[in-house]
């Protein structure tokens, strides 16, 4: 959804929680919903499925790494490492001249 200055719009944590619990706790129809809080439906359905898939885990905004985000920047960090020392054992094990390791 964009707003006036053509920049999407962005919502925090507890109004997309309170959004999705006014559909679920308090039975109002998502049209509704949808309507009176100024967003478009579809987007109401994907925070409530967002929210029924990672319970209080869900909308973790910026800054916030899910598990998932965290363990794959974990991952490359890791990974650049062994290569970086790959590397380095590479040029440290070429023979020197009198024919010795360096």
């Amino acid at each position: 959804m964009h707003g006036e200055n053509g920049k999407r719009k962005q919502f925090d944590r507890d109004f997309k929680i309170s959004a999705v619990k006014m559909i679920t706790e308090d039975g109002r129809k998502g049209t509704e919903v949808a309507r009176s809080l100024g967003i478009h439906q579809t987007q109401l359905y994907r925070w409530k499925r967002q929210f029924g898939d990672q319970g209080q885990k869900a909308f973790p905004g910026k800054g916030h790494l899910t598990e998932l985000a965290m363990l794959k920047r974990k991952l490359r960090d890791v990974e650049m490492e062994r290569d970086i020392l790959k590397k380095a054992v590479g040029i440290f094990s070429k023979p020197t001249e009198n024919g010795l390791v360096s």
